[in-house]
């Protein structure tokens, strides 16, 4: 399984200074990829977890860190593809992998707030068929020398877009989402599948299994799929044996990576801006940065 790490993104250390000290260090002590997530806005009265409340844009974020890093890879997991437009998403993620190296990992979503829904425009009509065309538009923006589109949400004139990413065919796509019907899109259409911060990760392997028999089922090689966790790590005194997964000591998150792993997981990336005590307006950026520190070296995959 491969080790990843979300540089700080929401938040009181979700500072340019952090992002590159967090990225540098995530790449020198080997970590596989760094990761990133959208959030556009948050309601008036703050209803949401402080996590949300203060939220750098992620594809910007990765941009600016591909420029501080050379090797480790670089994920958005995920971008909301109803708040998108395909061709808009295939030009600024084409550029950011060829900025890259060829480097990125696209997660796509459906998204979850009624309040981003109606701030974008956007519809919740038919979404699993608009999200299966979304996907066929971005593959022909990167794979084809002429695009031409007549579907039923989008259309596309026939035109070119240049340059092409550099990762061929085109920068892998990871699917999100928890419902049965979301499990089953992403082994049908996408490169893998990515879980989000409020997944059951005692329950995650039977969430692969659906995946890989839709996969299976659509004539794919479900082991040619990716299973990419964000890892909610809470550090904290040590826990009982039925505690919540990657909640606990350092050492009990540590044991938690190889049942993860027992349970199908490829790759899983370190988030702690889903830890109150950090990813908060509130927080103390440089106690974040102190424990970010902490669980990058406990954590690092050449420990």
């Amino acid at each position: 399984m491969e080790v990843g790490f979300a540089p700080p993104v929401s938040g009181s250390w979700a500072t340019p200074e952090n992002m590159v000290h967090v990225a540098r260090r995530a790449e020198q002590l080997g970590y596989h990829s760094l990761w990133t997530f959208q959030r556009l806005l948050v309601p008036a009265d703050l209803g949401w977890s402080e996590t949300y409340h203060s939220v750098q844009d992620p594809l910007i974020t990765l941009a600016f860190l591909a420029a501080h890093t050379a090797r480790i890879r670089l994920g958005v997991a995920v971008l909301n593809l109803p708040f998108l437009s395909p061709v808009v998403l295939a030009k600024q993620t084409g550029t950011l992998d060829i900025l890259s190296g060829g480097r990125l990992d696209v997660g796509l979503g459906l998204g979850w707030s009624d309040e981003e829904y109606q701030a974008t425009g956007a519809s919740r009509h038919r979404r699993g068929p608009r999200a299966a065309e979304f996907l066929a538009v971005l593959r022909a923006c990167w794979q084809d020398d002429v695009v031409a589109h007549r579907g039923e949400f989008y259309q596309i004139p026939p035109t070119r877009m240049e340059p092409k990413p550099v990762q061929r065919p085109h920068p892998p796509i990871l699917l999100g989402g928890h419902a049965p019907a979301a499990l089953r899109r992403a082994g049908r259409l996408a490169d893998g599948w990515v879980s989000g911060s409020q997944a059951d990760l005692k329950g995650i392997g039977e969430a692969i299994a659906i995946v890989k028999a839709a996969a299976a089922g659509a004539g794919r090689d479900p082991g040619s799929l990716r299973f990419v966790c964000r890892g909610a790590v809470r550090v904290r005194d040590p826990g009982p044996a039925d505690r919540e997964p990657l909640t606990g000591s350092l050492e009990q998150i540590r044991s938690d990576l190889g049942r993860l792993a027992a349970a199908g997981v490829t790759e899983l990336f370190v988030d702690l801006n889903f830890d109150p005590e950090i990813g908060s307006p509130r927080a103390d950026r440089q106690a974040s940065l102190r424990r970010a520190d902490e669980v990058l070296d406990a954590l690092a995959p050449t420990r």
